[in-house]
């Protein structure tokens, strides 16, 4: 075996692990955004009861309801901002911002 085709065979290793970790990231959203649905239609049932009996066990219950939703927006959310993502634009904003500060030192000086 060539060495192109063992760097062949580690890159599509590296795809395929890839590829795996998209779908159960996936699979992990569909769940979350099911579950999501679920809060809010029992958020949207407790809501009413609680105004009519005032039990503490619903107000506890709502509560409950409530945290682990917020915890389910925040991974859903999640999905949207990774390092992987903003890697690129950080780096440009960096290079460019610096680019741009050195140039404002060049200009200074020759104006001073």
């Amino acid at each position: 075996m060539t060495s192109e085709d063992q760097e062949f065979e580690q890159a599509l290793s590296e795809v395929e692990r890839a590829l795996e970790e998209i779908k159960q990231r996936f699979a992990q959203i569909q769940r979350d955004q099911r579950r999501q649905a679920e809060l809010k239609n029992r958020i949207d049932e407790v809501i009413p009861e609680r105004r009519q009996t005032r039990s503490r066990q619903l107000r506890e219950e709502l509560r409950q309801l409530e945290a682990e939703l917020e915890t389910i927006e925040l991974n859903l959310e999640s999905r949207l901002f990774t390092w992987g993502s903003l890697r690129e634009p950080f780096w440009q904003a960096v290079r460019f911002g610096g680019l741009g500060i050195i140039i404002g030192w060049v200009l200074k000086s020759l104006a001073g």
